[in-house]
């Protein structure tokens, strides 16, 4: 509790030592909501294991180290570095930020779509647009990360589909954090905005270069108007000195259809928030997640669906294979309210557990507030069917590659659901040499 309190005391002065240069050029309203966030900040404090929702995930490993903001200065051409990264090119137009702050000469932007507004959120001109979606979603007021992104971010992406608009092809936000040898701290934020009866893709992927420990606090924040589409990925890809906080909100009007894809590879310590509020009647929404850990890496998943009107529907599967000493968290929450009858939601965990030292703890919930409803949820936790690996075996196939093989076939009926093959297929290849290994 001593070290909680005194980095809130630290990050609390780094903010006010910030505060005229985070501010420099931003409108008023910006200015008022970074205010609002440090407010908020400094009265609810960092977590700690005696919160509920953080019971399983101490942030005392990550508070310990000294992170500052990253600069904006970039001393060298990271070309080279980041066209080697794993995901740097899967054929689609892509928008690159580096420690939260977009680099235009890193960026690869075919022929866009017309009307569509692709870009930095510090040089958008959007206006009135971004005013009204901009941190209106993800609550600071309620979340500590979430009010410190608000507070210390520069920077991010933003994508706007007009009504009636599709998206020829998916568009990729590459996320680079790049270690000094100093530990630096990133706040990247996004906002993607999809009119009525709009259809797109994105992906959003997180990456680490250069060394040194760093914290990446990441915000989304997804808007589908009445009708429209968004299929969404993010992947983590960072290293294992990498702490990563994100929250992904999203937003949905009527008849809207949003299908999320979390796969983690990455991070010492990963927490992601997903949370999905159905607030038009008849809106849809698929949640996939796929957590594949080793070592001592720690991953929490706490997602929410929130169905606040009728007639909507929730699919939610997430998949975990951990091996070695590392630690796993699922809190999946769903929430039907007193007049969203007619709900229809399902929600499943599924782990996978390749030692005896691995740990995960799981906990699905419903919350229902209305009668006429089909709701259902399960959680599992095993080991590799040591029949499945006899049968592999008696084939010819050595144990070790058995036992790949089927932890791939378990984690791979997540990845199928990935909808651009190319982002399918390269996670695919991480996932064989991960499980190679």
């Amino acid at each position: 509790m001593t070290l909680v309190k005194e980095q809130e005391g630290t990050y609390l002065a780094r903010f006010r030592e910030a505060e005229g240069s985070l501010n420099e050029g931003a409108p008023a309203w910006i200015r008022a909501m970074r205010h609002a966030a440090i407010e908020s900040f400094a009265e609810l404090g960092f977590p700690t294991t005696h919160d509920e929702e953080w019971k399983y995930t101490n942030v005392a490993p990550m508070l310990s180290v000294p992170f500052e903001p990253a600069g904006d200065e970039i001393d060298r051409d990271l070309r080279d570095e980041v066209e080697r990264l794993p995901l740097a090119d899967l054929g689609c137009s892509r928008l690159v930020f580096v420690n939260g702050r977009y680099a235009p000469s890193l960026a690869q932007l075919g022929k866009q779509t017309a009307g569509v507004r692709v870009g930095s959120l510090a040089a958008s001109s959007a206006g009135p647009e971004l005013e009204r979606h901009l941190g209106r979603y993800a609550e600071a007021g309620k979340h500590a990360f979430v009010a410190l992104n608000t507070a210390f971010f520069t920077d991010g992406a933003y994508i706007e589909i007009p009504k009636g608009t599709v998206l020829e092809e998916p568009l990729h936000i590459l996320h680079v954090t790049r270690g000094t040898g100093r530990p630096v701290m990133t706040c990247p934020r996004t906002l993607i905005l999809a009119g009525a009866n709009a259809q797109g893709a994105v992906i959003e992927s997180f990456v680490s270069i250069g060394e040194g420990k760093t914290f990446t606090n990441a915000v989304t924040e997804i808007v589908a108007r009445e009708g429209a589409t968004v299929d969404y990925a993010k992947v983590q890809l960072e290293n294992e000195a990498a702490f990563h906080c994100a929250r992904v909100q999203v937003q949905q009007e009527r008849s809207s259809n949003v299908g999320t894809h979390s796969i983690q590879l990455g991070g010492a310590l990963t927490r992601e928030e997903a949370q999905t509020v159905l607030a038009g009647e008849g809106a849809e929404a698929l949640l996939h997640g796929l957590y594949v850990i080793k070592g001592r890496q720690h991953v929490d998943n706490h997602t929410t669906i929130d169905h606040a009107q009728p007639h909507c529907s929730s699919r939610e599967i997430y998949k975990g294979v951990l091996e070695g000493k590392s630690q796993g968290v699922f809190n999946g929450k769903i929430i039907v309210r007193p007049d969203a009858q007619k709900t229809d939601s399902k929600q499943s965990n599924k782990n996978l557990l390749l030692s005896e030292d691995a740990i995960i703890n799981t906990k699905p919930q419903l919350e229902i507030f209305a009668d006429d409803v089909k709701c259902t949820h399960g959680a599992t936790v095993g080991q590799i069917d040591p029949e499945a690996v006899f049968y592999l075996r008696s084939r010819g196939i050595g144990a070790e590659e058995a036992k790949s093989l089927l932890t791939f076939a378990f984690a791979n009926d997540v990845l199928e659901r990935i909808k651009y093959k190319p982002l399918r297929e390269r996670i695919a290849e991480r996932l064989f040499l991960r499980l190679g290994k």
